[in-house]
């Protein structure tokens, strides 16, 4: 059997993996480790959680022995995609590099420019980056890129998307062109490959499986739902609660906003649950990251920031709330559980029109996936009940005046009385954002008295500023506007000063 030992690497190298518990490397470091060590260009293919990072952070601190890093000259770079996906290899280089006294720097977005400019001061033996942070730090003079001995970009498939491939150039002719160059990635298509080889000389190919295969230690299902976000929100809470075995997971979104709605419906039913996407600053990604980590939140709803590469060992589940568009994307979310020969769960929500994305993911991965409880066909009915109906379309005059007072109308009796409610409830905060909107223009404005008036009149006489008699042309103008399929609007439009409103109800009079 073939140890670490026998792969050339250093005996601090050695010294760190054995302190870190590792004997026996996986087929893609066997692989990768020789060649990187002889300075050859990689290119690896394997399934996520099958130790890549370790595939050229172990070389890489070999060949670091010789040498020493001079101020804003990194002698070698690693580009990421996230930032979490950066710090993640940042600590990997911390635990095997513990007998190498290096520097080490970490470039991402949302971590001041002082601090970071300070460490590329002291020479930077390894820069690990997310790709706009370092053109920044370029721009502004900050960094000499001629030094540069390797180059590795990992998640190679995602970092030379199309939205990637100018930055990945630009920097490319920034180092020199004798360097050493190492992708990675678990999925690598053919049109991606041909870009690949661009940045690539004579590489050494290590293919330990398929290219978008999935690892055998998921159990992957799907769940049939209807299209409404609030049934799929029913189904997924009960799928959860039917797992026996669910120590924690990772439930994915395709977009931010449906990362906040999912995550406060969760929140509200009681659930141990935290968020995780773009949009939220660094310091509180960085926390949620930590507790779920250290199993202080049992659910994180995340969008594909977390699908990549992110190594959280012992995740049981992932639950794709949304089907992913790209089917790629697939293999690396269930990539999440399952890591490191563990067994795991993968649980994917489907409705009927994410049909053509599932067939696109059964084609990528070479398989049929299962269903759990039957298919689509064997759906039932849709759970609509007619109080949810007319909360909806916004008919009934008393369920409108209790909305205007901004109190929550009571559901009929339903055998789902949790969907009922919150169905109504999303109509009760859209109807309360209507009532807010108005009312800030007004804060902006505090000179007009028209819109003083007209923000009185959608706010449901809210402080007395619209008669009372204006309910029923105020849910004429609100159903107006709901409806754009009428003609070209002429002068104010749906935006009528409710002054006008009132003449015209006393001229009918």
């Amino acid at each position: 059997m073939t140890t670490f030992a026998d792969l050339g690497l250093s005996p601090k190298v050695l010294s760190a993996v054995t302190d870190a518990g590792y004997t026996t490397p996986t087929p893609i470091q066997l692989g990768a480790i020789p060649p990187a060590l002889q300075r050859r260009d990689i290119c690896g293919i394997a399934q996520t959680g099958t130790g890549k990072t370790a595939s050229f952070v172990l070389p890489m601190l070999t060949l670091l022995e010789k040498g020493r890093a001079r101020a804003r000259m990194p002698r070698t770079l690693i580009l990421e995609p996230t930032r979490e996906l950066a710090a993640q290899v940042a600590e990997n280089f911390e635990k095997y590099g513990k007998n190498h006294k290096l520097n080490i720097a970490l470039l991402i977005g949302g971590v001041s420019f002082d601090d970071q400019e300070r460490k590329l001061e002291r020479g930077a033996d390894v820069l690990i980056c997310t790709p706009g942070r370092l053109l920044d730090h370029c721009e502004r003079g900050k960094l000499l890129m001629t030094g540069v001995e390797i180059l590795v970009i990992d998640e190679a498939d995602r970092m030379l998307d199309m939205g990637f491939i100018p930055d990945i150039e630009r920097i490319a002719k920034m180092i020199p062109f004798t360097r050493q160059t190492l992708f990675f990635s678990a999925t690598m298509p053919p049109e991606i490959q041909k870009l690949a080889d661009r940045f690539l000389q004579n590489p050494e190919r290590i293919e330990v499986a398929k290219p978008s295969s999935t690892a055998k230690t998921v159990a992957q299902r799907l769940v049939a739902s209807h299209n409404k976000d609030y049934e799929k929100r029913a189904v997924l809470r009960d799928l959860i609660k039917s797992q026996d075995e669910l120590k924690n997971a990772i439930i994915f979104c395709n977009r931010k906003k449906d990362v906040a709605d999912l995550f406060r419906s969760l929140e509200r039913h009681g659930f141990s649950v935290g968020a995780l996407h773009g949009d939220m600053d660094q310091r509180s990604r960085t926390t949620m990251l930590a507790g779920f980590k250290d199993n202080q939140i049992t659910l994180l709803v995340a969008s594909d920031v977390a699908a990549r590469g992110l190594d959280i060992p012992d995740v049981s589940h992932v639950f794709n709330f949304d089907v992913p568009i790209h089917a790629e994307d697939y293999v690396h979310r269930i990539g999440r559980t399952g890591r490191a020969g563990r067994s795991g769960k993968a649980f994917t929500l489907v409705t009927r029109a994410d049909t053509k994305y599932l067939d696109a993911i059964e084609k990528l991965i070479g398989e049929k996936i299962e269903w759990a409880n039957g298919d689509i066909s064997a759906l039932p009915a849709p759970m609509e009940s007619h109080e949810s109906d007319r909360g909806r379309k916004g008919r009934g005059k008393d369920k409108d005046k209790d909305r205007s007072r901004g109190k929550r109308a009571e559901p009929v009796s339903s055998p789902e009385p949790v969907v009922e409610n919150e169905a109504i409830e999303e109509v009760v905060v859209e109807v309360r954002a209507e009532q807010v909107r108005p009312e800030r223009k007004a804060e902006r404005a505090p000179h007009s008295s028209n819109r003083g008036d007209r923000s009185g009149d959608r706010g449901g006489n809210r402080g007395g500023r619209a008669p009372a008699n204006d309910d029923r042309s105020e849910r004429r103008v609100r159903h107006h506007r709901d409806h754009d399929d009428g003609p070209t609007p002429v002068g104010f439009g749906d935006d009528i000063p409710a002054f006008m409103l009132i003449v015209a109800n006393a001229g009918k009079a």
